[in-house]
Order: C-alpha cells, then structure tokens, then sequence
C-alpha cells in the first residue's frame, strides 16, 4: 500500500509517468518532424484519445498500440535524395554487370528523362529473361546509380492478397501487406521496390493477388493506395517500382499493360568467361578464403567448363561450378566436375529459360509427316517408304516445351533423311515452321537460338527469309563464326542440310 501511494505521490509532483503515458509521448515524438498526411493526422489523434481511456490490460489496448506503431513508424514526407548523374550511373553498372549493353542503354535513357523531369516515378519496368542473367541485380544497381533505398520481396507461388494489400484488423495477429512494410524498413517513401517472379503468381481462394497489383503498379491510382490494415491512404506513387519474370507470356494482360518491358536474351561464350574472370572467380576465391596466386583457371579451362558443363543462358550453374572447383582447389577440371554433361545437338528452341539446342530423330510410329511423303515422292517416285511405314516424331529432353511450330524444317529433314537413307551435315542447325506447300514462315526468339547454335558448335543456321532482318539487327559477336542461310521454302533447307560443301562461315571474334 505504500508502494501505490509513493507512486501515486510521484505522479502528482510529475516524477514519475506511468506506461501509458510514455507510450503516449513516444508516437507524438515520432510524428513531430514528419510530414504528415491531413487525413493519417486525424486517424493518429483519434487512436491516441483512444489508447487513453483503455485499461493496459485490454486486448483492444494492445490492437490499437500496434495499431499506432505501425502509423508513426512510416516515413511521411521522408525521401532520399535522388542523384541523376548519368557518368555515375553508367560506371556503377559498368562495375557490377558485363555485357548486356542494350539493356544498360535503356537503364540510362531512363535515368535520363529522371533527370530532366526530376523525378523517375510513374513508369514500371519488367526485366524478362532466363533465370541467372542479372535480372535481379540490376534492380540493386538501379537503386544504387539513383541514391535510393532497395527493398525486394517475392510474389512467386502467392496465392493471398493479404500479403499485398494487408490484413484487416479484426483479426488476431494482423499486419500490413508488402509495400507498407518496405516503406518502415527503408525509412524512406521513395525506395526502388523489386517484385520478384512476378510470372509466377498464384491464385487461391484468398483473392487474386494479381488483381491486387493492378493497384499498386499503376501510376494513377497508387498516390492513394489504400492498405486494409492502415485503412488510411498511403501515397505509393513515389516508389520506383521494378519487376522480374522469365517468361512475360505468363503475366496477366492487364498487369503486363502497366510495365515496360526490357529483355535479356543471355551471354555469349566470350562474355561469360570475361564475367568469370572478372567477377565469379575473385568472389569465388575471397568466399572460399583463397589467398591471391592460391589457384589459377587459364581461358582455356573456363572455355571448356562453360561449352561442356554449364550450357545455359545464364552464368548461374556457372558460378556453382566454379565455387566447387575453388572449393577443391583443383588443378585438373575434369577430376571435379565428371564427365561432360551435352553432347551435339542440332535443333534450335527458344524458350523462357533461353534459347535450347535439341536433337531430332525419325522413328517407327504411326504418324507420317504429309509434306516430307510428297517432297521424297517427288524426287524418288518409287521410294514409299513414308506412304507403308508408320512414323513418329522423338525429340528428348522432355523438360524443354515444344508447343511451337519451330521445328518444322527439322522435323521435315530428320524424315527425308530416314526414307532417302541420307545423313545431313552434322554442323547445320535450323529453325522454321514449313506448311504443306512447302514455304518455311518465320519464327520468333532468334537471338536466343543463335545464342544456342554457338554454344552448341554449330557453324551454319538456316532459318526463314523473313527473319533474315533479325539476324542482322545482332551484335557482330554473335554473329561471327556463323553462316546464316535464308529459307524461302523448304527447297532451300534442304539445299543446305544435305550440301557436300558449304563455304567455311566468317573467323569467330577473340574468346567466342
């Protein structure tokens, strides 16, 4: 009883502040120097007249201090100064990212408009490309060039719009979504938020989370985006809002109608081994704990690694390779890494993971392909092999989707090879849709393919007439060691796949 009444004493002479009260104090600290929205002023004063009269002990007194500490812990009217120097820019993604010039190109044009209008909000970009191309860390190096916060979540496999848009009060253990909480980590109203995998969004019974994003992506609504647990407006339109997908095919119509996309295609033979030598050994080494001259990796090593164990778009299983060779410390590749996982392939595919190499072979099956029947027939009347023997179309590697009409030209040849008992040239790849009458149309994910082809070794592509603009829009790099040649019908191909000899394709350039 004398404990109550010194206390009680020491409150009266202001001594002493119970619990309440100095949590009081503390949320009308935090929201003295901010810049607080009229209507989130409001909401904040009704709250703290409110946390008054409840008892410590109550449920609703914790609802609603939670309830306080998520609105005076945003930062209102807090943003980081932008720097829109364009030479800083262009050295800071110079420093993290090799090649990928286009894509670099467009990051400055970008920073560029920032710099005249003075601020970069308003446009959503989409980076589309294979998985370990640099997708995501182009969004730190954005953030870094502008002088912003970066936040990164992902939205692959979300299936709750809750994780967006926040959960109502009412219920026990309630927060607020994604984009709130990024805007208390940062400590800024202006960060660049990456929506990664944002391809693979989910649906369930919780709500469409993709729905949900229309809001938060799109510039004209997002000033006043409306969080269910804050249920006050929150102003979005400041954020620099970057995403991330593989395949852009998969993204909702009218969430891919906000953004912008830029793709990445992959690297070459001879950028990733600059990237290895620049970037994944150092960091390799200094992870491992490998003093300087510990180990070396000659080009021609890395150059075998890349074509025989890490064929891919990316540089991701790339670098996995290389940590295990630093982990081992190796002095001969093939001790640590097994035998060679591709052999020659000869079919060009584009797909999301980037472009593929597959080989095409004919096989006793009850299909038979009409063209292919009459284009022998026309050559060879008495050979029916393809109008007695039924036939099927194999073509391994399951994993890689075939739902294109690419491979039409090969699937025709691997045919009219089996029934005139002819090999074509091993060093000729192709791609292209042929029709009964024999014309070969156009196909798309040339770049990719072309990618593919050299990876693979091959020295001359043929591919429609009408892509022929594609081919020679490419980097010079790419295009040299090979020969493309332009299919009008599939008289040309075949013209190509079954020569004696073929004019030797242009001197590759250094390290492709």
């Amino acid at each position: 009883m004398l404990m109550e009444q010194l206390k009680q004493i020491k409150k009266e002479l202001g001594l002493e502040r119970d619990d309440k009260d100095a949590l009081l104090q503390k949320f009308a600290d935090r929201i003295k120097e901010l810049n607080v929205p009229e209507e989130a002023s409001k909401v904040i004063d009704e709250e703290m007249a409110k946390i008054g009269t409840l008892e410590s002990a109550s449920s609703e007194f914790n609802v609603t201090r939670n309830y306080l500490d998520w609105l005076t812990s945003l930062p209102w009217g807090i943003h980081s100064e932008e720097n829109f120097e364009l030479s800083r820019a262009e050295k800071i993604l110079a420093e993290e990212h090799y090649g990928l010039e286009d894509v670099k190109e467009r990051i400055l044009e970008f920073i560029a408009v920032g710099a005249l209008v003075g601020s970069t909000q308003g446009k959503i970009i989409c980076f589309v490309g294979p998985p370990g191309v640099g997708k995501t860390s182009i969004g730190k190096s954005i953030a870094r060039a502008l002088g912003r916060e970066f936040y990164r979540f992902s939205v692959g496999g979300l299936t709750d719009v809750a994780e967006i848009k926040g959960h109502r009060r009412t219920y026990v253990g309630a927060m607020p979504g994604k984009l709130i909480q990024c805007l208390k980590a940062t400590g800024a109203a202006n960060p660049v938020v990456l929506i990664d995998e944002i391809d693979k969004l989910g649906r369930g019974y919780q709500g469409d989370p993709a729905s949900a994003l229309l809001e938060v992506l799109d510039p004209s609504q997002n000033a006043s985006f409306m969080d269910h647990y804050l249920d006050t407006p929150v102003d979005l339109s400041k954020i620099l809002f970057l995403c991330t997908a593989n395949d852009s095919g998969t993204i909702p119509g009218p969430l891919l109608d906000r953004m912008e996309v830029v793709r990445l295609s992959g690297y070459i033979l001879d950028e990733k081994m600059q990237i290895a030598n620049q970037y994944l050994i150092p960091a390799a080494k200094k992870q491992m704990g490998l003093e300087e001259g510990t180990m070396q990796l000659p080009d021609d090593a890395i150059a075998s690694l890349i074509r025989w164990y890490c064929r891919e778009a990316g540089v991701r299983n790339l670098q996995k390779h290389v940590e295990r060779i630093c982990r081992k410390v190796a002095l001969k590749l093939v001790d640590y890494v097994g035998k060679p996982k591709f052999i020659d392939e000869r079919t060009l595919a584009w797909t999301s993971m980037g472009g593929a190499v597959l080989y095409v072979e004919a096989e006793s099956s009850l299909i038979a392909h009409t063209y292919a029947r009459n284009f022998v027939a026309a050559r060879e009347p008495s050979n029916r092999l393809l109008e007695r023997t039924p036939i099927a179309l194999h073509v391994p590697e399951g994993a890689t989707p075939k739902d294109g009409p690419s491979a039409g030209v090969t699937m025709v040849t691997a045919l009219v090879s089996m029934a005139r008992d002819a090999a074509p040239r091993t060093d000729v790849a192709m791609t292209g849709e042929v029709t009964l009458t024999g014309r070969v149309l156009p196909v798309g994910g040339i770049k990719e393919k072309v990618i593919a082809a050299r990876r693979s070794g091959v020295s001359h592509i043929v591919m429609p007439k009408a892509n022929e603009r594609d081919f020679v829009e490419l980097p010079g790099n790419l295009q040299a060691g090979i020969t493309a040649h332009f299919a009008t019908t599939y008289d040309d191909v075949y013209a190509v796949a079954f020569a004696d000899d073929l004019p030797a394709p242009s001197p590759a350039a250094a390290g492709a």
